[in-house]
Formats: structure tokens, C-alpha cells, sequence
């Protein structure tokens, strides 16, 4: 009996077909997943700021600080079993991903309960070392003792989604982020407002969209037969494998976020108002650059997928093609920003100090986001082609020989100097990282597989323009699968050979 053909999502779908495409329905895909969540991370601000509470404002700034150290641990969780699941779908294994990806799961919930959890006994004073005081610590505090035991939710549904990336269902990634926003979105108003519990209210919200996305990211992983129970002599093997890539990645993102945390503390010397105005920015942030933030996770997997398979050219490819979009959305983005600040002031209702900021950031500082930007490629680069330590060494380099001199510098200057101090620093370490990417990817070798009968070598497919790419992402809707199968191919891949299917 002949084999059956391995279903179109199983497939390395990255490893042919136009790079600047799958570059931009990857990222354009994630990218409205992420701005629907961010957005809602914005509007809370938004209520928040117009309950006229200086405190309340405030508070949000200082949970977020340590809510985003939690999130910087998933996200090198995610960005682990990513790579290592992406590799072995790349070079045929799905059976093997599944396993590795089920064993990476249930260590990841243990140790995401533990962190929640340590988080809301250790709440008071962890706040209070970060510089809250007085009723911005105690909004603060009840803020994060509602949220962090359900850190494991939002990490489920995190890993899930990511695995439905690595196979190639971005449209099914993104389906579970906008679903998670549209019930925050709808929940927000109502506990802020209608049910008058203000920060406490948006934390219950917070609470129930985790949950949601949690549930609709497993049931897609399973969709894709991408999870299993985990085999017990597997867990140990299966997470080390892991956490080759995925420990040094948390080591990697725990250095923006503690960086953050000098910058909150050198605010907090200014007041709640200049705590209030950074906040606003680093939620309005996330929204604005969507897609450069999705660009970490996206192109991992096509990177992923073309190191597996030894098709070196197309990951040099992939790294030019992430950086001309890094350059085009953050030019573009700067022009409508600097022409509408007026109004982002009045939406965020900011005053003294914290308008100032605001002005800042849309005038000036937002442009070192482009380095931040080259920052984000650059680590994907590394974490996907062997090399996580250079993630880490430039992302820890940044967050603190590229944020404690500058910003300590700039205190000498007012809130304004401490902006500023930020967004130098940001600049010579996303300018070192992205030179390194493009030396790493330079020393990429090794013999590429041979073409078979009735395929397509990828060095002769065309890379379409980023027009055209842009076109086929707006037809996404139409299109039932990022990786359709070629009914018209001779040869199909399955789990650790190529076979050819039978005539007629």
C-alpha cells in the first residue's frame, strides 16, 4: 500500500517559494495578532488614564515592569521549543517534533505555576523595589496578585500558537491572539467601567483572556497533530534539547525588561507623572511596531526550516528581507506619529511631565526604534542558526552598558535626559547586532540537497518583490493555507525519506 502524502502543514513549506513572501505573510499575519493584543494593552491604559488617578496610572507602569520579566520567560520558552520543533519539521521528523514539543510543554507549565505564583506571594516587595510607593504600590501590588497565577495561560497559549507557526498556519496563529483581544476588548469597559472596579477590573479582564487563549492554542496544536502526552524517559532528554536554545533566549529577553526596570526606578525620582508618561509610551510602542515585533517569531521558523534542510542562501535571504521591512515600517511609522502627536497626548489625557515625554518620543526618540528593530532580527538570527549566546551577550549588553551610563547620564537632565540616555544606548548595541547577523550568516556552508525529479531547486525560485509579496499577504483571507500541497509534485516528503508517488 503506498504511502499516504503527509499532511500540507507537516511539510518544510518555508524551504521553497518566494522568501520576501513568506517573510511578509509570517510577520503581516503576526503582526495583527500582536497589535489587536497590544491595542488592548493601550486602551487600558487609556481607561485607566482618564479616571483622572495620577496613582492608578502609575501603578500600571510599575506591574507592568515586573509582569513584563514574566513574559520575557515565556517568550524564551516559546522561542526554544520553536527553534528545536522548526529544525526536526524542516529535515522531515514531524514525529520527532511532536515529542519534543509535548515533553517542552509540560516543563514549561511547571516552571511558569512556580514563577506565577512566587510572583503573587512576593508582589509588595518586589513593587517597592522597583520604587512604588504609597497608593501607586498598593494598586500596583493587587494588580499583579490578580494576574500572575495565570501566568501558565498565557505561556500555553504562547507555545501553542508558535507551534502552529512552525507548520506553517500562520492564519490559525493569528485567529488565537485576535480572539484573546476581542474578549479583553469587550470585558475592559465593562469592569473598569460599568462595574466600577477600575485597575482591579482590567486585571480580571486580563485574567479571562488568558484562559481564552490558552484553550484555543491547544486546540489548535492538536489540530495539527503537534502534541501528544509527553513520554516520561523523553522529558529529560526532550528539554534539554530545549533548553540549549531556550535558556540562553530567556537569559536574552530577561535583559530588556530589566533594563526597563532602571529606567522605571530612574523615572520614579521625577514623579508619578513622568512614571505615568513612560508608561503610556511603552504601551502605545507595541502597537506602532507590531510588525517589527513579530518579525522574532516569524522568521524564525522560515530560518528554521531552510538551516534543517542546509539551503544557506535563502536564510542569508531571510535576514535582508526582515531588515528592509524593519526600515520601511519605522520610516513610515515616525512620519504619521510626529505629525499627530497632539493627539496622542489628548488620547492618553497626559500633562506636565508626561505630556513632555510623549512629545519627545513622537518628535525624536521613536526613531531609535529602527535599531531596535535590527536588534530583534538579528536575535532571531542567532537563535535559530546555532548561535544563542550572541543574543544574549548583545541583548544583556544593551541592557546595561547600553542603559545604565546613558540613562544615568541623562538623570542629570530631567525625565527628558532619561528618554534619551534609552535611545542612544539602543543604537550602537542594535547596530553591533546586526553586523554580527550578516557575518554569521556569511559563514553559513555545507552541501545543499540535491534536486530530484519533478521539483523545484530553490535556488532557481524567484524571490517576488515585497509588491507582490504585500498583494498575496492582502489575499491571505482567501487562501485556506500558507503551505498548500502540490498536487502536481512527484515527490512528497515524509518522516525521514522522500517518496515517490505511485502513477495514475
Amino acid at each position: 500500500m503506498p504511502p499516504k502524502d503527509p499532511p500540507s502543514r507537516q511539510k518544510a513549506c518555508f524551504t521553497t517559494g518566494g522568501i520576501m513572501r513568506h517573510v511578509l505573510v509570517m510577520a503581516g499575519t503576526g503582526a495583527i495578532g500582536l497589535m489587536a493584543v497590544f491595542a488592548v494593552d493601550m486602551l487600558n491604559m487609556v481607561y485607566i488614564a482618564h479616571l483622572g488617578q495620577t496613582a492608578l496610572t502609575a501603578a500600571i507602569g510599575f506591574a507592568g515592569a515586573v509582569i513584563g520579566i514574566q513574559i520575557a520567560v515565556a517568550i524564551g520558552l516559546t522561542i526554544g521549543i520553536s527553534a528545536a520543533t522548526g529544525r526536526e519539521i524542516g529535515a522531515g521528523r514531524h514525529e520527532e517534533a511532536r515529542q519534543i514539543a509535548s515533553s517542552a510543554l509540560a516543563v514549561m507549565l511547571g516552571l511558569t505555576t512556580v514563577l506565577g505564583l512566587g510572583t503573587m506571594i512576593a508582589a509588595h516587595p518586589i513593587l517597592s523595589l522597583f520604587g512604588a510607593r504609597g497608593d501607586a504600590l498598593a494598586h500596583a501590588t493587587t494588580y499583579l496578585q490578580t494576574v500572575s497565577p495565570f501566568l501558565p495561560l498565557i505561556c500555553m497559549g504562547m507555545n501553542c500558537s508558535a507551534l502552529m507557526r512552525v507548520v506553517g498556519d500562520a492564519k490559525g496563529s493569528m485567529h488565537i491572539t485576535l480572539l484573546g483581544a476581542v474578549v479583553a476588548a469587550i470585558l475592559d469597559p465593562i469592569m473598569i467601567f460599568g462595574l466600577h472596579e477600575g485597575l482591579t477590573g482590567a486585571a480580571i479582564s486580563t485574567v479571562i483572556s488568558r484562559l481564552v487563549v490558552a484553550l484555543a492554542g491547544l486546540r489548535g496544536a492538536l489540530r495539527h497533530d503537534m502534541m501528544t502526552w509527553p513520554t516520561l524517559s523523553r522529558i529529560v532528554p526532550d528539554s534539554r534539547h530545549v533548553a540549549s536554545v531556550a535558556m540562553p533566549a530567556i537569559l536574552t529577553n530577561l535583559a530588556t525588561p530589566l533594563g526597563g526596570v532602571y529606567v522605571t526606578q530612574s523615572m520614579a525620582r521625577f514623579g508619578l507623572e513622568a512614571v505615568g508618561g513612560q508608561a503610556s509610551i511603552e504601551r502605545t510602542v507595541p502597537v506602532l511596531f507590531s510588525l517589527v515585533f513579530a518579525l522574532t517569531g516569524s522568521i524564525g521558523p522560515i530560518m528554521a526550516q531552510n538551516m534543517g534542510a542546509g539551503l544557506y542562501q535563502r536564510v542569508r535571504e531571510t535576514l535582508a528581507a526582515a531588515l528592509k521591512l524593519v526600515m520601511v515600517s519605522i520610516g513610515l511609522t515616525w512620519i504619521i506619529l510626529a505629525a499627530m502627536q497632539n493627539y496622542v497626548v489628548a488620547v492618553f489625557n497626559a500633562h506636565g511631565d508626561a505630556a513632555m515625554l510623549i512629545h519627545l518620543f513622537c518628535s525624536l526618540t521613536i526613531g531609535s526604534y529602527l535599531f531596535v528593530g535590527m536588534l530583534f532580527v538579528a536575535n532571531a538570527a542567532f537563535n535559530n542558526l546555532g548561535f544563542p549566546l550572541y543574543s544574549t551577550a548583545f541583548n544583556w549588553g544593551r541592557a546595561t552598558l547600553g542603559t545604565i551610563p546613558f540613562v544615568g547620564l541623562g538623570t542629570r537632565f530631567g525625565p527628558a535626559g532619561v528618554q534619551i540616555g534609552q535611545a542612544a544606548g539602543v543604537i550602537v548595541f542594535g547596530t553591533l547586532a546586526v553586523l554580527t547577523a550578516f557575518r554569521v550568516t556569511r559563514t553559513l556552508t555545507g552541501p545543499v540537497a540535491a534536486s530530484k525529479p519533478g521539483t523545484v531547486p530553490a535556488s532557481d525560485v524567484p524571490t517576488v518583490s515585497a509588491e507582490a509579496a504585500m498583494a498575496e499577504l492582502d489575499e491571505l483571507n482567501n487562501t485556506p493555507d500558507l503551505c498548500e500541497p502540490d498536487e502536481d509534485q512527484d515527490y512528497v516528503q515524509t518522516d525521514n525519506r522522500r517518496t515517490q508517488r505511485p502513477a495514475g
